[in-house]
């Protein structure tokens, strides 16, 4: 019992640094393609609570992590004026990008930090389960948050490059993209933590050739 108090501790201070590394670099490279809604707002700051959203960033990923599930999660949107920004929508796509980017880059730097120490390959306690646990939800938060579905990241990207009626859709769906994403996380439970196990076992295996 003790040791999963321990690992939900460990869980919520990882998804706390890499929910807010995730946002701040939204706002950061809005802020260099030249809008500063994010900065205005407060958000260009390590603070979590100005990032947190309840349920997106607490309540998903602990529950998922008391179940035994990928954890994955988000947090409050950083909002965009992209009328100001460099490149309109593909500059919109650079700051949807960055997020899971940054989740993915601080994913890989924590693998080669346990391939290197060995703490990764042999049960060392407190700091196997730390890096262990840091690479995996931050895979998690990645991989989740490129779903091509409004408002994740992924449908910031796919915005890009497709033709006006999908773009008008997709806009349509921006009120209800958490509920659709909670409903399908619902409905399609089973299926979908075999998708998110599926692509982090291919990234973990990636990282694994690129050290090798």
């Amino acid at each position: 019992m003790g040791f999963d108090f321990i690992y939900l501790a460990i869980v919520l201070v990882v998804i706390l640094v890499s929910m807010v590394l995730h946002e701040l670099m939204h706002g950061l490279v809005a802020y260099w393609l030249g809008d500063d809604t994010a900065k205005a707002q407060g958000r260009l700051t390590l603070n979590p609570l100005k990032h947190i959203d309840p349920f997106m960033s607490i309540l998903l990923p602990m529950l998922l992590a008391i179940s035994g599930g990928p954890v994955f999660g988000g947090a409050k949107p950083v909002q965009i004026d992209t009328r100001n920004l460099k490149f309109k929508e593909w500059g919109f796509a650079l700051v949807a990008i960055a997020g899971p980017l940054t989740n993915l880059m601080l994913a890989f730097i924590g693998f080669v930090i346990g391939h290197v120490t060995g703490v990764i390959y042999q049960d060392v306690g407190f700091w196997t389960d730390f890096v262990s646990t840091f690479v995996l939800v931050n895979l998690g938060f990645c991989i989740f948050n490129l779903l091509p579905i409004p408002p994740l990241d992924g449908s910031r990207v796919l915005y890009a490059i497709m033709p006006d009626f999908v773009r008008r859709i997709m806009e349509s769906m921006e009120r209800w993209g958490i509920v659709i994403v909670f409903l399908l996380i619902m409905v399609f439970g089973v299926a979908f933590s075999s998708f998110m196990r599926d692509a982090t076992t291919g990234i973990l295996n990636a990282f694994e050739w690129i050290v090798w």
